[in-house]
């Protein structure tokens, strides 16, 4: 049995293609980023703190180097370690603080981006996993880049660009205005010259602007190309054709070359420039102290304090310059997750989890399953288009139609997991009442299914825990598992693996091959303690006669009461049947005819 909360977006979902850009960012700090994640709130007032810490320690530690400095040129009495034993413990304490600032800052700002990338991954994963899958299909390849890898780039800019940012908000003015305190000329000249390092930051970013999006937007597409790739494997290597996409790979390889390699360029670049800037700005400021020096209108102490904190001036902005393009990745993809987060998040409390007032008991009593007009929208049309059908207790009911119809989509209605546009879906029990799956307590209706997708969702882990899922517990739960195996051939499979259910199944279920897969994915369904079996081609891999059994224990199962709805399209399963319905798309909301139903005597 795999639960509803494990199984990957239902077909036939938006094209991801037609998903829109995620709004632009308000300001280099993004005011979005502290309201999602408590640990970046806590690290921004941490960063301020260090930030006011280093400023005071830059103007305490430049005015001692500078008195030190100017004593011992002009005064040859003051030539002495003694003479000057207060100034150089006081700079040595200061030096100790800013350097305990800096390395508490640096520390703490590592573990700060790890925490708020994990938040944001956790606030999204939980999002997307409480939205209906038609919703989430929209932004599949996107969420894929931005959990697997985006986000991660965000600790560039969290761990260096927002400190420069605050040394550029905090620095920078202390160092203006004690430079302008000391000597009002070079205070005039930075004024003049610092302007033309935001300026060319500007510059530089309307000349890259909008490169971290495309890179994003590329490696989403080519992480959603190589997945493709990748999970066709088994087949192509089925085929003799495992060496054809070989090809393919490096193209997409070199392809994420180009885009990575053309990012960087640019930053290059912008370093060059912000350094070449700041080079001459200070250079024209210690000219400027020299010339008034040799003709005596200024004072040594003076201009040593001033020259030596002309740099202070200019570097956070130079740090802000270069560390902008490092953090331009994460940015973008922050903004991809936030704009994830706001279309996933419609109809989400403040926690990231799903408003929802569903709270109804599932009904006492073997249950009946009703659609009754059951319309969702598609890309095109709708899929399915007015499905009406009943799935009785004791019967098997099947649902078949061509590819797209919407069969697989009308067994998310009736899971929960997605609303239909027109129409409702409906549970009976043994009292009568019926009861809209939409007022249903999800975890109370999910504790009754026992649901096998088309893709079956296989938990890493042991083979044992797998078949724990749903399963009763005492002897009656392993006499339902070893039926259901032997039903299902699994039990010669797990003869054939030398550790048996204790073998280890990676992500995905690697381990055991497609077949056997859906083998152990049909014995757990079937050994499930459910009322209700849903089952999307539950024979798919199989031959006919591990076919003809696995029928035989469903028949098995819904004699003893259960409901079982199942999707299929081979001959045999249709013969197996009761009641086959033929699930039909449409252009437009559902009419008042209602699919094609045939009723199989028996």
């Amino acid at each position: 049995m795999t639960t509803p909360q494990q199984a990957a977006a239902v077909r036939d979902g938006p094209d991801p293609a037609g998903a829109q850009p995620a709004p632009a960012r308000r300001g280099p700090v993004d005011p979005r980023l502290w309201r999602h994640s408590p640990a970046a709130r806590r690290y921004l007032g941490a960063t301020v703190l260090a930030g006011a810490v280093t400023a005071v320690t830059v103007l305490i530690s430049a005015t001692l180097i500078g008195t030190v400095l100017a004593g011992v040129i002009t005064d040859p009495d003051k030539r002495t370690v003694g003479a000057w034993s207060g100034h150089l413990v006081g700079l040595a304490a200061v030096i100790a603080v800013r350097v305990a600032a800096t390395w508490a800052q640096a520390r703490y700002g590592h573990r700060s981006g790890l925490q708020v990338v994990a938040e944001l991954k956790s606030e999204l994963l939980t999002a997307s996993a409480a939205t209906d899958p038609r919703t989430r299909a929209t932004r599949r390849e996107e969420l894929a880049a931005v959990l697997t890898r985006g986000l991660d780039d965000l600790r560039p800019y969290l761990t260096g660009y927002l400190p420069a940012l605050m040394l550029a908000v905090t620095v920078t003015p202390a160092a203006l205005v004690l430079i302008a305190i000391e000597d009002l000329t070079a205070a005039i000249i930075a004024v003049i010259t610092l302007p033309l390092i935001p300026i060319f930051m500007i510059l530089i970013g309307l000349l890259t602007r909008g490169k971290a999006r495309t890179r994003l937007r590329t490696m989403a597409q080519l992480s959603a190309q190589l997945l493709d790739l990748i999970a066709g494997l088994p087949t192509l290597r089925a085929l003799g054709r495992e060496r054809g996409p070989a090809a393919r790979v490096r193209e997409l390889g070199d392809a994420h070359r180009r885009s990575t390699m053309a990012a960087l360029r640019y930053a290059f670049l912008s370093s060059m420039v912000l350094e070449l800037l700041a080079t001459l700005s200070v250079a024209l400021i210690a000219v400027s102290i020299g010339m008034r020096l040799v003709y005596g209108n200024m004072t040594l102490t003076a201009g040593m304090i001033a020259l030596i904190l002309a740099p202070e001036v200019y570097l956070p902005l130079r740090e802000v310059g270069t560390r902008f393009h490092a953090a331009e990745d994460g940015l973008e993809a922050a903004d991809a997750a936030f704009g994830a987060l706001g279309e996933l998040g419609a109809g989400q409390d403040g926690d990231g989890t799903r408003a929802d007032a569903r709270s109804a008991a599932v009904p006492d009593g073997a249950l009946t399953i009703r659609l009754d007009h059951v319309t969702v929208t598609a890309r095109r049309g709708t899929a399915p288009h007015g499905l009406t059908a009943v799935a009785r207790p004791g019967r098997i009911t099947a649902l078949t139609g061509p590819n797209g119809s919407g069969k697989s989509t009308a067994l998310a209605t009736v899971l929960g997991l997605l609303d239909p546009t027109c129409g409702a879906v409906t549970v009976t029990g043994a009292g009568g009442t019926a009861t809209p799956v939409a007022d249903l307590g999800r975890d109370t209706w999910w504790s009754q299914l026992a649901w096998l997708p088309q893709r079956p969702v296989l938990l890493p882990g042991t083979i044992a825990e797998n078949l724990a899922l749903g399963r009763r517990t005492g002897p009656a739960g392993q006499t339902a598992l070893d039926d259901a195996a032997a039903a299902t051939g699994f039990d010669r499979v797990l003869a054939d693996l030398p550790a048996g259910t204790d073998t280890r199944l990676t992500s995905g279920g690697e381990g055991l091959s497609l077949g056997q897969r859906q083998r152990l994915a049909l014995t757990r369904t079937l050994a499930a303690d459910a009322r209700v079996l849903l089952l999307d081609e539950p024979t798919a891999h199989l031959d006919a006669e591990a076919e003809a059994r696995v029928l035989t224990a469903l028949r098995a199962r819904a004699e003893a009461g259960a409901t079982v709805l199942i999707i299929g399209h081979r001959p045999a399963v249709l013969a197996a049947a009761d009641t086959v319905i033929t699930v039909a798309s449409g252009p437009e909301p559902a009419a008042e005819t209602g699919p094609e139903v045939r009723e199989v005597p028996r």
